[in-house]
Order: C-alpha cells, then structure tokens, then sequence
C-alpha cells in the first residue's frame, strides 16, 4: 500500500515537472530541445566553477593565461547573443597530465595546462573552447536532466502498469537497458551538434576551421574500439567526427574569410 502511494506520488511530480517543460530553440542550428524551465543553469554553473577554482590548482603562468584570454575573448564576441546575461571568466587550471577544457553556463571556461601542450596554434585551441562552448549555448546539461526526468517517468508508468504481470521484473530490465541506448545516443548526438556548433563559432572569431580536422588528428586515441565498445561511447568516433569536421568546411571558411579581416 505505501509502496503504491509512493509510486503515485512520484508519477504526480514527474508529471507536473514535465507539464511546465518548454521548447529552447538552439543557437546555430535551430534545433528545438524539450526543456524543464526549473533548470536554472547559470546559478549552478556559477557555484560549480566557483568550487573548481577554490580547489585549484590555478595556472600562474602568463603565457598560458594571456593566450587562453585572448582566444576566449574573442570566442566570446563570436557567441553574442547565444548566451544572454554572460559573465564571462576564462581560468587555466594546473594539470599538465590532463588534456581536457569544459565550459559551464553563465560564460564559465576552464582550460587545463595539459591541453595548452597539445595545440599547436590559437585555431586549434578556439576549436575546442568553441566546442565547449557550444554545450553550453545548446544548453545540453539541461536537456539531459530533461530526458532523465522522462525516463524516470517512464519508468514509474510501466512499474505500476505491469506490477500485477509475471513478466514484470523482465519487462523494467528492458526498458532500463532501452532507456539507457537512448541516454547514450543523445551524447553522441550533443557532441555532434557542439562540433558543430563550435567551429562555426571559431570560424565567426577568426580563427582557421581548418584546424579542428588537424586537432582531432592529434587527439585521436589509436585503441579505439569495436563491436560492443563503440554502441557504449558517449562521443562520437574521431574518423566520424573528422568526416563530418570536413563535410561542414564549406559553410565554415566563409564565415572565417569574412571574420578574419577584423583581426588583422
């Protein structure tokens, strides 16, 4: 009986939460992306970047630091209005192993030490932080806390639809693993549309687009696997995301043509 009520209690929430969701156009490619509007975004970007530099280690080196501003300012002209409200902050986090970078909302960028020793130019640098960037302005975390809710819904529906049925236990383990494709297959799709999203903001900044076929060349992890391990990746494969890097080249270098001039 209590269990009952709680599942009931549970399905009225979800149901309530889900009702007040809104459509989010995303910027550049115009996607709509089903949204729950209690996200605030920018309030736990803030305090999750805040954490991360109380906990260091910060770079005190100049030339890291001087680049890293220099490319996200420009990155930052470059998004404009996709980010409404930005406060932008760059930091550059001490971690020569690590070869990483993330963004978060708000305008919140952090740049390991350990990627600044992989790139070799600004390009390569403004592709990643355009990528980073994108999840962002997509608002993919989001998106994901979203579908998470719907599934967790959809969960709670089958629970108590089936609860009576032998096959009950058999009929959750297959949604979950269900569930569980469509989480993964959203992350690959995310990460495509922040490759996309990013080189065109890096090609809008000035800097060469070009340069993110040459930098996943670089990145590529040569044990990438096969058969099973490719169905359970969150990212794209690097030869699916160099082809696709490639496919976009032609509606990118003009933008780059065009913004290069500025920065002469």
């Amino acid at each position: 009986m209590l269990d009952g009520m709680k599942r009931n209690r549970r399905l009225v929430l979800l149901s309530g939460l889900l009702a007040l969701a809104g459509c989010y156009m995303v910027p550049e490619t115009g996607r709509q992306a089903f949204i729950l509007p209690l996200v605030d975004d920018v309030a736990q970007g803030s305090a999750a970047f805040a954490d991360l530099k109380a906990k260091g280690p910060v770079s005190t080196n100049p030339e890291y630091n001087e680049r890293v501003q220099r490319v996200g300012k420009r990155i930052a002209q470059a998004v404009g209005g996709d980010l409404p409200g930005a406060q932008w902050e760059f930091v550059v986090f001490d971690a020569p192993k690590t070869v990483n970078a993330f963004a978060l909302p708000g305008g919140k960028v952090g740049i390991y030490t350990g990627l600044l020793l992989l790139v070799d130019n600004d390009d390569q640098l403004a592709i990643v932080m355009g990528h980073e960037i994108g999840h962002v302005t997509a608002r993919h975390g989001a998106q994901r806390m979203t579908e998470g809710a719907l599934a967790a819904l959809g969960g709670v529906v089958l629970d108590a639809s089936t609860r009576n049925k032998s096959n009950h236990d058999m009929l959750l383990v297959g949604y979950g693993l269900v569930a569980g494709g469509s989480v993964l297959a959203f992350s690959r799709a995310h990460e495509r549309e922040a490759d996309y999203i990013g080189i065109r903001y890096a090609a809008k900044a000035g800097y060469d687009p070009r340069a993110a076929v040459v930098f996943w060349q670089k990145a590529a992890d040569p044990k990438e696997g096969s058969g099973l391990a490719i169905l359970l990746r969150t990212h794209p494969l690097t030869a699916t995301r160099i082809a696709d890097l490639q496919k976009w080249m032609p509606e990118t270098l003009p933008l780059y043509e065009a913004a290069k001039q500025r920065y002469k």
